[in-house]
């Protein structure tokens, strides 16, 4: 016998080859993956016209901004250089 002979292949061999590809089949309407939805987009808006200004809060009507500035030493890469510091605060007038 060859090595392509099919006289010492049993039926239940060939018979369970075609069931296989039967299950197998799929049809065009099963190939489409499902639609996707857009995301949903939020429209956000703020509730006051941003000026520059943070934190935002309103200080009261007598307030008073103290400011004091002072000179520091930074450490940086290029050598240790000496920089104006301002540090502000509201206090009540």
């Amino acid at each position: 016998m060859g090595l392509f002979s099919q006289g010492c292949v049993p039926a239940e061999a060939q018979t369970a080859g075609a069931e296989l590809r039967v299950a197998q089949a799929v049809s065009p309407d099963d190939a489409r993956p499902p639609r996707k939805r857009p995301q949903t987009r939020l429209r956000v808006t703020p509730y006051y016209i941003p000026d520059g200004v943070y934190p935002r809060y309103n200080p009261g009507p007598d307030a008073v901004r103290e400011c004091n500035a002072t000179y520091v030493q930074e450490f940086r890469p290029s050598g240790t250089v000496i920089v104006p510091h301002m540090s502000c605060y509201w206090r009540r007038g």
